[in-house]
């Protein structure tokens, strides 16, 4: 039994089955995942009193293997984990990832409090070389990091690394650097977007620097969208969130299509990549073609429950260490 497989079966031993059998595994599998999704939201939301939805989304493909995504409420992006030779077999693989995610989710240890910062903060350190002692200081890369995290207390981990998103995005995409140009403080920056969800327009905007950079280097928007589209399918396949991921190709794709529309088709012929490309390569090759690429996954990882609450709970500053030096960087 494969990690998945096993983190699936701990998960539906949560909600309700308590033998782990050859019948039991069966019955699993048979399981609607797709409305338990469905319902298991549908009654969190009666809670909260939002009325966001699951979006499912499934990429283009020629034939398999079938890509599926499902964003959930918060932003969250997961999807199927599994080699799928179906689209419907595709969508029930990236709700059940959806589905465990959503649960653990729900866990305390998952709740970002007084005794999970401590903790987060020492791991980071440890991590990272630094000293502990400097989370005190709001200037250096930890204390932004215990700064944001003081931000979201009571909240969970899945909520942080939403958030988090949008900062990655935001370095990535260069509009760190330009605020800090033009001398906005890290407070306003932090202040400000730490409470932005991401929407059409903070898309088009970052699609209109990506293409104002196609324009003065061409061929750049192609090549980064293929780094992207690599990470991409990594990420799937590690099962762990994708938001960030998801989002870069999207904007990259947006861009490049803006920029295909003023040139000729022949300009791209050699940047165009397609997703079903990508998702033939084994890992070892992915692996290969991005040297020089530092694959950095959230903050927040897909958590498999075989994993210790205590490695689960403590997510490495290292692993948005850039974002946390780039908002350092303010005055």
């Amino acid at each position: 039994m494969n990690l998945y497989t096993s983190g699936l079966l701990s998960v539906m031993f949560i909600i309700g089955f308590n033998t782990v059998s050859h019948h039991f595994y069966m019955h699993v599998c048979a399981v609607n995942v797709v409305a338990m999704l469905h319902n298991f939201w549908e009654q969190k939301q009666m809670t909260l009193q939002t009325e966001s939805l699951l979006l499912y989304e499934s990429a283009p493909s020629p034939g398999p293997p079938y890509i599926y995504y499902v964003t959930l409420p918060g932003g969250s992006c997961f999807g199927n984990y599994k080699v799928c030779d179906t689209l419907a077999e595709a969508r029930r693989d990236a709700a059940r990832v959806a589905l465990m995610n959503s649960l653990v989710n729900e866990l305390p240890c998952r709740r970002i409090n007084p005794q999970f910062i401590t903790q987060s903060l020492q791991q980071a350190a440890s991590d990272s070389a630094v000293s502990v002692n400097d989370a005190c200081d709001p200037s250096t890369s930890i204390g932004t990091y215990c700064l944001l995290l003081h931000s979201y207390i009571g909240r969970t981990m899945l909520e942080f690394q939403e958030m988090m998103t949008v900062f990655q995005l935001l370095h990535w995409n260069g509009t760190l650097k330009g605020l800090r140009e033009s001398q906005c403080s890290r407070q306003s920056v932090i202040a400000y977007y730490s409470q932005q969800r991401l929407d059409e327009y903070m898309r088009s905007s970052m699609a209109l620097d990506w293409l104002g950079r196609e324009q003065s280097s061409p061929g750049q928007l192609g090549e980064e969208l293929q780094v992207a589209q690599r990470e991409l399918v990594l990420a799937r396949r590690q099962g762990i969130e994708l938001r960030f991921y998801k989002e870069k190709t999207e904007i990259l794709s947006l861009a490049l299509s803006q920029a295909y529309i003023h040139h000729t088709p022949a300009a791209f012929s050699q940047t165009l990549s397609h997703p079903y490309e990508q998702e033939q390569l084994p890992l070892q090759i992915l692996y290969s073609q991005d040297t020089g690429v530092q694959m950095t996954p959230p903050s927040s990882p897909s958590p498999t429950l075989h994993r210790s609450t205590k490695q689960t709970a403590c997510q490495s500053i290292s692993q948005h260490v850039e974002t946390y030096v780039a908002l350092n960087n303010f005055e």
